[in-house]
C-alpha cells in the first residue's frame, strides 16, 4: 500500500483542518496515511479513522503554550526545518502533501524530489501575509518555496489567479474544491443548541476564528451604528482566538452586550447556523471557505462580503454580497433589517452540493502522482 503524509499545524477547528480529516478518512482505505502535526491536541483528532496515524512535534496544543514557549516553538520551527523534514518525512512516504501554508509548506519543501511533494492554498495568498516588513520578507521567502513542489492544488479559481499575479511559478497547479460530508452536516444540526435565539429579531450568525482577517471588530461597529439606528437585531459569532479579548473590550465599549454575543468555540456549529435567519461571513478576504458550503447545505441565507468566497455561492440564490467596507456592510444590513431587499429569493433553484466527485478527483491526482 502507498504511503501519504499530510502536514498541517494542528488539527483544531478549522474549515482546512476539518477538510483534511474529512478527506484522509476516505483515502485511508486506499492508502497507508499519515498527518504530521507541528502541535497535538486538536479537537479533530478524535474523529479520524484508528487506520491514520499521527505524528506530533509539540506534544500540546498552541493555545495551552505561554506566549514565551509559543515564541520559542515558532523558533524552533524556522530554525530546524531541515531536522524536521530528514526524521519524520524523508524517504518515508511515497507522497509529501504540504496541507497549509505557512510552516508546514517550508517544512515539506526540504530535499530535491519535487514530483513526491504536493501544496494544498487554502487562501488568497496576496493578501494572508499583510503589508509589514516581517510579512512582506515571507512572501518573498514563500515565492522560491512553492518552487520546490510539483504540483500545487487551490480551492478556488480565484486563489488560483491570485497566486499566479504574484508568484508567477510554473507548478503543475490544479482546483480542488473542499470536500464535505453532507450528511455528518445534517444528522449534526439536529442537535440544540445552548442559548437562546430571540425569535421576536433577526438573528445573523457567523462561524470564523477571532483572527484580524475576519473582521469581527468591523462588524461590532457595524452593529452598534445600526442599534442606535433602532434596528434591533443579534449577532453571535461561533468561535475563538487571539482577538477575543480585544473584541469583548470593543463590545462594552459599544455597550452592546446584550445583541452582540462571543459563544466561543463549538465542536459542532451547524445547530448554531440551522437556527440563524442569516449566515454572515463579512470578512477582509478568504479562500473557498467552507462554512459557506455547510450552510449551504443547511440551505440559510447567506451574506458576504466581496472576497474569493463569491465563488462559492455564484450559483446560490439565497446570498448577497456586500461592498468589503464598513459602509458596504452597513447599508447592505441596513437594507435587509429594514426589508428593502428583495434580492434573496424565498423560493431558488440551486445546485445542491455533490462531493461524490471530489473525493474521486482527489484519488486520481494521487494516483497520477504516483504514477509520476
Amino acid at each position: 500500500m502507498k504511503k501519504i503524509v499530510f502536514g498541517i499545524t494542528g488539527l483544531t477547528l478549522g474549515g482546512a483542518e476539518r477538510t483534511l480529516v474529512d478527506i484522509v478518512n476516505r483515502l485511508c482505505y486506499r492508502y497507508d496515511v499519515t498527518i504530521f502535526c507541528l502541535y497535538a491536541g486538536g479537537e479533530l483528532e478524535k474523529e479520524l479513522s484508528d487506520k491514520i496515524k499521527l505524528i506530533h512535534i509539540c506534544k500540546k496544543r498552541y493555545d495551552e503554550l505561554s506566549k514565551f514557549e509559543q515564541k520559542y516553538m515558532a523558533l524552533k520551527i524556522l530554525f530546524s526545518t531541515k531536522f524536521l523534514y530528514k526524521t519524520y518525512i524523508w524517504r518515508k512516504f511515497d507522497k509529501e502533501i504540504a496541507f497549509l501554508e505557512g510552516p508546514i509548506t517550508r517544512i515539506f519543501s526540504i530535499g530535491k524530489d519535487k514530483k513526491r511533494k504536493i501544496a494544498w492554498v487554502h487562501n488568497d495568498i496576496s493578501k494572508v501575509f499583510g503589508k509589514s516588513f516581517k510579512s512582506r520578507l515571507k512572501a518573498f521567502i514563500d515565492k522560491f518555496i512553492y518552487k520546490k513542489y510539483g504540483t500545487l492544488v487551490f480551492v478556488s479559481n480565484d486563489n488560483l489567479k491570485k497566486f499566479e499575479s504574484t508568484y508567477k511559478t510554473k507548478n503543475n497547479k490544479k482546483v480542488i474544491y473542499n470536500f464535505i460530508e453532507k450528511d455528518e452536516v445534517l444528522k449534526k444540526s439536529n442537535s440544540k443548541v445552548e442559548v437562546n435565539f430571540n425569535e421576536k429579531t433577526t438573528n445573523f450568525v457567523s462561524v470564523c476564528r477571532l483572527v484580524e482577517q475576519k473582521a469581527v471588530d468591523r462588524l461590532i461597529n457595524v452593529h452598534s451604528k445600526l442599534i442606535k439606528d433602532g434596528l434591533i437585531h443579534n449577532f453571535y459569532i461561533v468561535g475563538d482566538g487571539p482577538k477575543k479579548a480585544d473584541l469583548e473590550n470593543l463590545i462594552k465599549e459599544k455597550n452592546v452586550q446584550a445583541t452582540f454575543h462571543l459563544l466561543g468555540k463549538k465542536e459542532n456549529p451547524y445547530p448554531y447556523i440551522k437556527e440563524a435567519d442569516y449566515f454572515c461571513l463579512l470578512t477582509y478576504f478568504e479562500g473557498y471557505p467552507m462554512v459557506l458550503e455547510e450552510a449551504k447545505i443547511l440551505d440559510k441565507y447567506i451574506l458576504i462580503t466581496n472576497t474569493a468566497a463569491r465563488e462559492t455561492v455564484e450559483n446560490y440564490n439565497k446570498s448577497k454580497i456586500f461592498e468589503n467596507t464598513e459602509k458596504g456592510i452597513y447599508e447592505g444590513l441596513k437594507n435587509i433589517l429594514m426589508n428593502n431587499d428583495n434580492n434573496l429569493e424565498k423560493e431558488h433553484s440551486q445546485k445542491q452540493y455533490d462531493n461524490r466527485n471530489i473525493i474521486e478527483q482527489i484519488c486520481k491526482l494521487i494516483e497520477e502522482w504516483l504514477a509520476m
